[in-house]
């Protein structure tokens, strides 16, 4: 049986007012998918047409159906446009939404106070800001407010919310996720726990449940670029580029200024002619780690031991991008020292200058393990989590085995690039992030 679709034109269009208990309405009928984003659009032109002849009274209204519809498109700008030129409870809300979703806190306090103060629900008033207080780091203040909620909001879906990103600001995961749990038992529709959900199945490695939380998402706007940047690499790390592709050209045509999403669709659309092979990415793993395998862990000669070192070749994978003759020219290493060396290369299935011959220009590999102070061997020491990377990017890293910063050092941008659903865009993001503790990556 065929849903009969919310009549949003009615609602918006032929009627003048807009109440708030029009927004959930509203939310219903968005949820039934796209011929009703494809409405809203439309209707705006509409509203947009009539603001222009419109007077008095009569615009502000339509302010706000305008900044309403807008927000729920996820277009945060025109909303915060619109909203400001209305009047209201309604309004003021909204307006304080829209702050927080373009990360104004400051204008989205002022916001929320002007809404209790002419009518809006003072509960949910106090729940945004408990929000808002969070996310400016003042999770005492934000636990407070919780506190004094706490027996009054108890089948409130956002209290639950609230309590969660205070628990996983605190680092207990599973309260976080129990929270998240409750709010979407009362509020199946709430697309903030449920993006939290998926986020942390997410960090998890569970990608199907995340997959499915973040398809949630996608149901209840206003979509944020979270739910669409990580579903979208999820898809990716699926295999499933087309809805990966699909995920990253809706946020361009939301943002066509992102030149992030320009690149990550770039980067989707090359996936889906990409030839693939499990296989093949399986003995490439190992090869790179034959490579990584440190010349200590062989028995060598004094002599050629001590050459190594001095020409800072530390694994089998330093000896593949060394020629022999490079190996003869260091002082004290002669043809026995060769000898010891092409057998230990031999056992493994490698040979000196291998990359070389592969057309791999590599140099040698920099490994800067002396003469460090301690401020700057604490700095190579920090995890890469530091670096706060994209979900992407992270994924990436822990394919590669990639733990601190000083290991990510060591890898060259072409290495990196060789990793699965590591694009250029990746690659920027790593150099700028290192860029930040006055670090590079070896050959940049």
């Amino acid at each position: 049986m065929t849903e009969t679709l919310i009549d949003l034109r009615a609602m918006l269009v032929e009627r003048e007012d807009f109440e708030g208990g029009m927004v959930s309405k509203l939310r219903e009928g968005l949820a039934q998918g796209g011929p009703q984003i494809r409405n809203l659009r439309e209707i705006i032109d509409i509203l947009t047409k009539r603001l222009a002849v419109a007077a008095g009274p009569l615009q502000k209204k339509i302010h706000l159906k305008l900044g309403i519809a807008h927000f729920f498109l996820g277009h945060m700008a025109s909303a915060v446009e619109h909203l400001e030129k209305s009047d209201g409870p309604l309004a003021a809300f909204y307006l304080g939404q829209a702050h927080v979703n373009r990360h104004e806190y400051k204008e989205a306090m002022a916001s929320f106070e002007k809404a209790e103060k002419s009518g809006y629900a003072g509960q949910q008033v106090q729940l945004q800001r408990a929000g808002v207080l969070r996310l400016q780091g003042h999770a005492g203040e934000a636990k407070v407010i919780l506190a004094k909620l706490k027996d009054a909001a108890a089948h409130n879906a956002e209290f639950y919310y609230q309590e969660g990103g205070i628990a996983e600001a605190e680092g207990d995961v599973p309260r976080a996720a129990k929270h998240y749990e409750r709010a979407v038992e009362l509020e199946p529709r709430h697309a903030g726990a449920l993006f939290r959900l998926g986020f942390l199945n997410d960090l998890q490695g569970n990608d199907y449940e995340a997959i499915g939380y973040y398809e949630r998402c996608l149901k209840y706007p206003p979509i944020g670029k979270g739910v669409l940047y990580n579903l979208g690499v999820l898809y990716e790390d699926n295999d499933q580029y087309d809805k990966a592709t699909e995920c990253y050209r809706r946020l361009n045509k939301a943002d066509p200024t992102d030149e992030r999403a320009k690149l990550f669709v770039k980067d989707a659309e090359a996936s889906l002619s990409m030839y693939y092979s499990p296989e093949e990415e399986q003995v490439s793993m190992q090869f790179r780690q034959v490579m990584e395998i440190p010349i200590t862990d062989f028995e060598l000669s004094v002599r050629s031991r001590n050459c190594l070192k001095r020409m800072n070749i530390r694994t089998l994978g330093d000896l593949t991008r060394v020629t022999e003759s490079q190996l003869l020219a260091s002082k004290n290493f002669g043809e026995t020292s060769l000898e010891e060396i092409r057998a230990i290369m031999n056992a493994k299935g490698l040979r000196i200058g291998q990359s070389l011959e592969q057309g791999q220009q590599y140099e040698f590999r920099y490994r800067p393990q002396q003469n460090l102070s301690p401020e700057e061997q604490a700095v190579l020491g920090k995890p890469v989590s530091d670096l706060n990377l994209s979900v992407r990017a992270r994924k990436c890293m822990n394919r590669l085995n990639i733990g601190t910063l000083g290991e990510l050092c060591q890898r060259t941008a072409d290495e990196l690039l060789e990793a699965k659903n590591f694009g250029m865009t990746s690659l920027t993001e790593v150099r700028e992030k290192l860029a930040q503790y006055n670090l590079k990556l070896r050959g940049d």
